[in-house]
Formats: structure tokens, sequence, C-alpha cells
């Protein structure tokens, strides 16, 4: 019976059928790989867009505007009191302060006015206050009132916080540092008309206005040894100056200088630690011809004073040597807040901010150093009699002429940064003259920060150009000589030599800078600029007594291997100009190299700088550069070289006017994406370098880049803060470089390809 072919498929039909099924699997498996390429490239755009966004939420903050918003409006507690000589709150906002002409200080709440404690300043009868005045912010609530009988009393007001049923509760009262019993300030007597005050534990002093004199008295506590008793010394001295003339006197936190304002604007500075014999350092007029005086008090840590005036401007002046070096008074920036007169500054206590209300009820907040204005309010028609910020600069209180206490809430979390402190020169106190400076934190709560990511940015260019500097011409001149001239054997071991190159860690090759290369330069540095001429001599030399060697001897050498016989010369040639580098400087330089450029010269040399960076990070960029631009070179079209030279080109020709410039888009390539890789490095400019951030283009001085500094300072900084946002910033700075860089790079790229495919 024949045999059934359906149930039994000859050899061919299985092959057909299985070949079938394998081409659908192949397309399954090309489809899974396509689809695979297309969400992981889409991923990998997502995932940067994202990174984009989440630091341009981080950084969007810094530039919001600061708000003011009305929050409460009462009556002004207690009128039958006495006029407000100064409005205070403490840290919570909860409770405040207001202090009379009549020597009662009226504690209540902020935000209903209701009375919580009236107190009375102990005055002897038959004696009315003439003047008042608070201490600096570091006296800690000291204030000062000066008496008809040529005496004056100290008072503190203090807040106790405590926590009855888990609720907090903030007892105010009033305490006497240096006893009930007032001052002796003038001993004949006569009416205290200005004062100034700086309250400490160890010691105090004030400075009082009479009629025709200012006294100077510091009064110092000596506690027994053997009981619980402590005197008082008092030490006094009347200043050489006429003192009919002058308005308003402060002394700063140091309890160093005075400073004396008379009604002509001229403003004079004391020296004053010598108690018992101050004496004038300088004068300088801070006011424009034809304007006045109307308010003058300290910035946040009494190296600047602000001055108001009759023109509605508040100047700041601060103390800087001239062109003689001596310290003189410089007016350095200035706020115009309106047309009519200041009357009031109130400086912020842990910033260098401050406010200022005119005489139409206006309300304006500065920050000196980003020299922004970041609110102006008309808080009332009625025109201001006090005003005071909140110690954490969050909360407003205004009293009015029409009995009335206003409260505002302040918005303004990070009044420090503006475009001109980020990227423009700034005159920051103490500072001969504006600078670019980045110093973010300090030990003192009156430090100023210094924000400009100006010296950053020329520290990453800087790193990247030595960098680049040293590794493009060996990464490129190896990639052509790799590429084209060596033999294939020595190219298979050579290329993957220096590929491993890039696995090395950058925390390693930072160490080794750092605590090897750095100081062996120091010791050599001569050697090393030995070496960097030495060698191209040599290497030409040898080149040029090659050819007059026998040619048995020369046709040893197989084709491509001549870069073999230059090891042992370049090794030989480094190791001469190091072992005479010692004693050369000493007899070219009569010391060091580093002595004589400083001495010759005036470049001064820090161990750890741009020249160390750049060796150690060309050494880390080469070998993506090389890899890179080897395989461009290699991947040149046979045809085209042998064409070449078939038309009678030379060697070099071919290579010059063909092969580079077929390969010039992945050359170029290889150059951007080695800038990219170090513009972005972090550990080896955060471990070789000083990590200081200044703007100085000698090779031998130190740097700070943006990446660095990011890794630097985040550990640090508090989340949410100014300084913390700052640092987002640069990391965004950052991330837009590379991303210009990267697409300027591939613009080029494309161009050259167009240019150049033809070939």
């Amino acid at each position: 019976m024949p045999e059934d072919l359906t149930n039994n498929p000859t050899p061919s039909a299985v092959t057909l059928a299985a070949g079938n099924a394998y081409q659908q699997w192949r397309l399954v498996k090309d489809a899974l790989v396509r689809y695979g390429v297309i969400v992981g490239g889409f991923s990998i755009i997502v995932a940067i867009v994202l990174i984009f966004f989440y630091l341009l939420y981080v950084v969007l903050p810094l530039f919001a505007s600061a708000k003011a918003t009305s929050i409460a409006e009462y009556d002004l507690p207690e009128k039958t009191l006495g006029k407000t000589v100064l409005l205070e709150t403490e840290e919570q906002n909860e409770v405040a302060a207001r202090f009379t002409d009549s020597g009662h200080v009226v504690f209540f709440e902020v935000a209903t006015g209701k009375t919580l404690l009236t107190q009375a300043v102990t005055i002897p009868g038959g004696v009315y206050v003439t003047s008042f005045a608070q201490g600096s912010s570091i006296s800690q609530g000291g204030v000062v009132y000066g008496l008809s009988d040529g005496k004056a009393i100290i008072v503190k007001h203090q807040y106790k916080v405590t926590y009855p049923n888990n609720k907090r509760q903030i007892t105010p009262s009033l305490e006497y540092p240096l006893g009930e019993q007032p001052l002796v300030i003038d001993e004949a007597g006569a009416p205290l008309g200005k004062i100034a005050v700086k309250v400490e534990s160890g010691a105090t002093t004030i400075a009082a206005k009479t009629a025709n004199k200012i006294h100077l008295v510091s009064f110092s506590k000596e506690q027994s040894l053997f009981a619980n008793e402590a005197t008082t010394n008092r030490t006094a001295a009347i200043l050489d100056v006429s003192a009919e003339k002058i308005v308003e006197l402060l002394i700063d936190k140091e309890d160093r200088e005075l400073y004396l304002l008379d009604n002509e604007g001229l403003l004079r500075a004391y020296d004053i630690s010598d108690k018992t014999a101050p004496k004038v350092k300088h004068q300088q007029k801070v006011v424009e011809a034809g304007q006045t005086i109307t308010s003058l008090t300290f910035l946040n840590g009494d190296l600047s004073l602000l001055v108001g005036d009759s023109a509605g401007l508040v100047s700041q002046w601060t103390q800087v040597k001239n062109d003689l070096k001596q310290l003189a008074f410089k007016k350095i920036r200035a706020f115009q807040v309106s047309g009519l007169a200041v009357i009031a500054i109130e400086a912020e206590q842990r910033r260098k901010g401050f406010m200022a209300v005119d005489a139409n009820g206006y309300v304006g907040m500065y920050n000196s150093t980003a020299e922004r204005e970041l609110i102006k309010e008309r808080v009332s028609e009625s025109p201001p009699v006090a005003a005071v910020l909140s110690p954490r600069s969050n909360r407003l209180l205004l009293e009015t002429g029409d009995g009335k206490i206003h409260v505002w809430e302040i918005d303004n979390e990070h009044p420090e940064v503006s475009i001109k402190s980020l990227w423009q020169q700034v005159w920051y106190e103490s500072y001969p003259k504006p600078d670019y400076i980045w110093q973010s934190s300090s030990a003192s709560n009156d430090f100023e920060p210094k924000y400009s990511l100006t010296p950053l940015v020329f520290g990453s260019l800087k790193a990247a150009f030595y960098a680049m500097l040293v590794a493009m011409p060996l990464a490129l001149m190896g990639a052509i000589y790799t590429a084209y001239f060596m033999a294939p054997k020595m190219r298979q071991v050579v290329k993957p030599a220096i590929e491993l190159m890039s696995a090395l860690p950058t925390v390693i090759l930072g160490f080794l800078a750092g605590l090897w290369l750095a100081p062996f330069i120091e010791k050599h540095l001569a050697g090393l600029f030995l070496s960097l001429v030495s060698l191209p001599v040599a290497v030409l030399l040898f080149a040029f007594f090659w050819q007059y060697l026998p040619k048995t001897l020369r046709q040893k050498i197989p084709e491509g291997w001549d870069a073999a016989i230059l090891i042992p010369v370049i090794i030989l040639i480094s190791w001469i100009a190091f072992a005479v580098s010692v004693p050369l400087e000493t007899l070219l330089f009569h010391g060091s190299l580093i002595d004589w450029f400083s001495r010759e010269f005036g470049i001064g040399y820090d161990q750890r700088n741009a020249l160390v960076v750049g060796i150690a990070m060309g050494f880390a960029v080469i070998p993506t550069i090389f890899s890179i631009a080897e395989d461009a070179i290699f991947s040149v079209p046979k045809h085209l070289t042998v064409g070449s030279l078939a038309l009678g080109a030379t060697t070099w020709q071919t290579m010059t006017r063909v092969v580079l410039l077929t390969a010039s888009p992945g050359i170029f390539s290889a150059v951007m994406i080695g800038l990219g890789r170090a513009i972005g490095e972090t550990m080896i400019v955060l471990m070789a370098t000083g990590n200081t951030p200044v703007m100085d283009f000698s090779v031998f001085q130190g740097l700070r880049t943006l990446a660095a500094n990011v890794a630097v300072e985040m550990p640090e900084s508090e989340v949410d803060s100014t300084h913390y946002r700052v640092l987002f910033l640069a990391a965004l700075v950052l991330f837009l470089a590379t991303f210009v860089f990267n697409t300027l790079a591939e613009i080029i790229r494309q161009r050259l390809r167009e240019k150049y495919s033809s070939l």
C-alpha cells in the first residue's frame, strides 16, 4: 500500500517550515530590539529633561519677588504712657515691646495688640528722660535712657520661653545689667541730649552729648575671688570736639569705634580702644550739598553705616583704604527710596538687608550686597512714627501718627541673590574695590555672603583649557600615527592599552596628583620645563641620525614599528631632564625656579595648581579623545587613500589632504567630548587643586570649578537655603554649558560631514 505523504512530510518541507519559523523569530527579535532602542532613547531624553526641570524647580525661588501682606491693624497699646521711642519684637513674632519717652515699657501681643505687661523704668523722682538709644544688635536687647541730671540707666528686655501643657508661653521681663541705680555720665549734672550705648557682660560703654561736651564713659565689673560681691570701675573721657553741632552718636559692636555725625553731614570716626584717650581716625562728609541727614544706623555687622537723607536716598558707607593706604569712608552704593525724607532705617539682624521708611508712609526693603530693591509698599497714609523688623525679618510693625499699629507679614527668603551678585563685580564690606568673590559661609552671624559664580566658571574653563592643552596634541597625534602609520600587530597592543587608561577611577588619579605629582613638580619644576624642550629636540635628532645608519640595520626594524625604538630615547631624555633639575636650578637661578619667578616677576606658586590639574586631567581625557579620533581616521575608506597614492601624492599629503579631512567630523567629536569630560570633571580638580576660587590666569595658581564646588559644599548646605539653591544654580549652569557645547559640536560635525562627504 503506498505511503501517506500527508503524514510524513519530506525533508525539504521540514527545512522550509523551520526556515519560516526562524525568519519569524528573527523578525520578532528585530522588532523587540527596534522598540527597545526607541524606548531607551526616549527614556534618556525624558531623564535629561526631568533633570533640567528639577534643577530649574530648585533654582527659580532665588529670583522670586519678595511679598508684603497686611495681617493686622489695631490701636496703639497704652497711649497714655507716652510717645514711642522704640518698637521691638521677639523672635517668634508673638510678643512686642513699646518703649516710651516717659520711661515705660509696654509688652503686647503682636497679633491683637492686647497688653500683656507694663513696667516702668526706675527713674529717680524729679528727673525726666532727655534721650534714648538702642544698643548694637550684639547687646541682646540693651537700651539706654539718658536723664536730665547727667545720668543714664541701662535696661534689657528679655523673653522667657516655657511650655506648660505642651503649649509655648513667652513671658517678657526687664532687667538692669548694671543695677537699678542710674550711672553717672556727666558729673556736672547736665542733661544728656544724645546718647549711644554698647552693652556687654564684662564691660559697657556709653557715649553721651551734653550742651558743650561729648562724654565717653566705660563701666567694667570685677568679681571678688572670695566673696559674691562685684565692684564697678568707671573710666571717663571727654572728646576733643565741639558738641553743639553733633546730632547722632553710634558705638560699634566691637566697642572699638565711636561715630559722630554733625548737622552739616560730617561723619567722624574715633578710635576708642583706649577709653581714657579716644582719638579721631578720619572724617568725611556723607551727604550731598543742599541735603540733610535724617537717619543713621549700622548695617548688620557694624562694618557699614546706612545714611538716610532728606532727598529719600539711603547710602551705604564703609571704611576702606585710600590711595595713601589710610582708612577713609567710602560710599559703595545707594538706594533711592522716594523723593521724601527717610525718617527711619531698620537693619536686619541676620542678613545684609534693611528697611527704610519715608515721611509719606512708604516702606522699602533692600539688600545691600545684591543691590536689590525687594519691596516697596505704602503701609499707611498717616506719617510713620516708629518701625521695627522682627529678628527673622518676616514681620514688620509700624506705628503711624494716627495712633495705629500696622502688622505686615514679609515673605523674603532669598534677598542675597541677584544677577549682579552672581555675575558682576560687587563691592563687599572691608574690600578695597569691587571684585568677583565666592565665599559662602563663615563662623560669624554678621557675615556677608559672597555668591559670585564667575570665579567658579573661570576655574572650570581654566582647568579644561590646561587639560586640553596637554591632552589634544598627544591624543590626536597618537591617533593619527596609530591609525595610519603603525603596524597592525603593534596597533592591536597600543590601542587597547590606551583605551584601558579610561578605566582608571578619577579619584585614584586625583589622589596621585595631589599627594605625589604636585610635590614632585614643585621640586622638579625646571626638569618639567626642560623635558618639554629636550624631548622634541631629542626625537628630531634621533630621526636625523637614524637615516645615516647602515641600511641593513634600519631594515631590521619592520615597517610600522618605528615608534618602538623611540621609547628608550624618550625614557632616557626624561630621566636626564629630571635628574639635572635641582642642580640646574641652583646653577642658573641661584636657588629654586619658584623663588626666581617670585623674585623677578612677582609670580606666586601654589603646590596644587593648574599645571598639576592640566597634567592629571589631561591624562584622564587622552583615552577618550584618542579612541574616538583613531576610529574615525582608521575608518576612512581605503579606496580614498589608495587612489591618492596612485595619483602621485605622498603619504603625508594623503594624510593631511584626504584622511584628516574625511575624518574631521569624528576628530571634532572626539575633541568636544573630551572638552565636555574636562569641564565636568570633579574628583581630580577636587583633590589636585587648592580649591581656591580665585581668578588668576597663572598656571601656577589654584582654582575651583563648578563641579568641585558643588561636591565640596553641598553636604554642608542647609536644605532650601540660599546657599543650597545657589549650588543647584551652579549645577544648572554646568548642565546648560554642556548642552550648548554638545549642540554646537553636533551642528559643526554635521556641516563637516556634508562638506567632506564628496571626497
